[in-house]
């Protein structure tokens, strides 16, 4: 299996959990744990889970230096924390549906950001798509309200696209690191870096997570057992080994598996109640998504 095939295949196992994650968090938000509490759970989970895999597997590994190892951690700091806060925030108030359509947005971000560090040229196709991917995300926004399957769903929403800027961020920044650092090396000073706000945050606001009283072989640990092992580890390991070989913007992309899977698993478990109206939002995004994959084809 070449290089490039391989990245491809663990960027979808890797959306794949991503688009389950969806569902699963918001099953458990907010009744069985608040989104802060959710956010020290998997930064802490993942922070440990990379500080252990680096320690197997970073011995043959070039090590960071001091500014890398505090760049990375301010990193995590403002753009990991604050992906996961917005994103378990905007999750507890829309549904999983609506927030994987922002999600989707991603390769836009990445773009725009590559644009603004002139890493990118400016390109008919990715501009046709960022403005269709606009005009998806805006359809989602004026045509949700709020009921049984989503409370507030503009503010949800809201927090939503932040999570989607702020990791399309974080996912420039790493590919940079990456290039010359082994992805333990890059993951575990960025989830310790995520971590340490998240600590403070929850000190101020308190802590509340029932689903940690439950059996373990019960439905709500069994779910946030899920969220921890792959969503937040094993599928961010996968993602930082298909950074390796693929642009960010190609891996940015894979975001609109997240829709689909999301989707799927919302209509079948009654997360989400069928609309034309998201449909229409998702065809859009996937049509986004499409043009601006062709217009980096044709520039690679």
């Amino acid at each position: 299996m070449n290089a490039k095939l391989k990245g491809n295949v663990e960027m979808f196992s890797s959306k794949v959990f991503s688009g389950l994650n969806e569902n699963a968090l918001r099953y458990l938000l907010p009744t069985w744990m608040t989104a802060m509490t959710g956010v020290v759970l998997r930064l802490g989970f993942g922070s440990l889970f990379f500080w252990v895999w680096g320690f197997f597997s970073g011995k043959k590994e070039p090590k960071a230096s001091w500014k890398d190892s505090l760049t990375l951690l301010f990193a995590g700091v403002i753009f990991v924390f604050g992906y996961m806060w917005t994103l378990l925030l905007g999750l507890t108030y829309t549904t999983p549906i609506s927030s994987s359509i922002f999600i989707s947005l991603q390769p836009v971000w990445v773009y725009i950001i590559c644009l603004v560090l002139r890493t990118e040229h400016l390109s008919k196709g990715k501009v046709a798509g960022i403005l269709i991917g606009f005009g998806g995300a805006l359809l989602c926004v004026l045509t949700q309200h709020s009921g049984a399957v989503a409370s507030d769903p503009l503010k949800g929403n809201l927090f939503c696209l932040a999570s989607s800027v702020l990791f399309a961020s974080y996912l420039v920044i790493e590919k940079r690191y990456l290039k010359r650092l082994s992805s333990a090396t890059v993951s575990k000073w960025t989830f310790l870096g995520g971590v340490l706000p998240a600590i403070v945050m929850v000190c101020v606001h308190g802590w509340h997570a029932p689903v940690l009283e439950q059996n373990i072989f019960s439905t709500p640990m069994l779910v946030l057992l899920f969220v921890l092992i792959f969503p937040t580890s094993i599928s961010y390991l996968l993602q930082d080994f298909a950074l390796k070989v693929l642009p960010a913007t190609v891996v940015a992309l894979y975001g609109d598996l997240i829709l689909i899977v999301a989707a799927i698993a919302s209509y079948i478990l009654g997360q989400d109640i069928f609309s034309w109206w998201q449909i229409a939002a998702i065809i859009l995004m996937i049509i986004s998504v499409y043009l601006v994959e062709v217009a980096e084809r044709k520039s690679a």
